[in-house]
């Protein structure tokens, strides 16, 4: 795949998937998983992802190379990532403005170092 594929593949608008009525969940085949907080800037939630992908492809290297401390890094920078996100720790629509913030500022502090 060339450059200008990859590039336009990322431009392309995503297929949103099917959210509850209350929208704090997103149904993937058949199955619930905690929505991203709708309140993350754009840009924090790029960053989030690409770290999120970035340390998934670490996990399976990692699992690949049967490096049990590598893994465990990996799945840890997964997590952070998950956090900042809004999927994992305490549910988003139980936060203030403000905690959220912090919270996805933290993790990307977090990643970023």
């Amino acid at each position: 795949m060339t450059a200008d594929e990859r590039r336009r593949q990322r431009e392309r608008p995503r297929r949103q998937p099917e959210h509850t009525a209350d929208g704090h969940h997103v149904v993937i085949d058949g199955r619930r998983w905690r929505a991203t907080d709708p309140a993350l800037p754009d840009e924090a939630a790029d960053r989030l992802t690409r770290h999120l992908m970035a340390a998934r492809r670490a996990v399976a290297a990692a699992r690949k190379d049967a490096d049990a401390q590598a893994e465990r890094a990996a799945r840890a920078r997964v997590h952070t990532a998950k956090v900042g996100l809004g999927e994992r720790g305490t549910p988003w629509w139980e936060q203030d403005e403000a905690a959220r913030r912090r919270r996805w500022t933290r993790c990307l502090a977090e990643l970023d170092s």
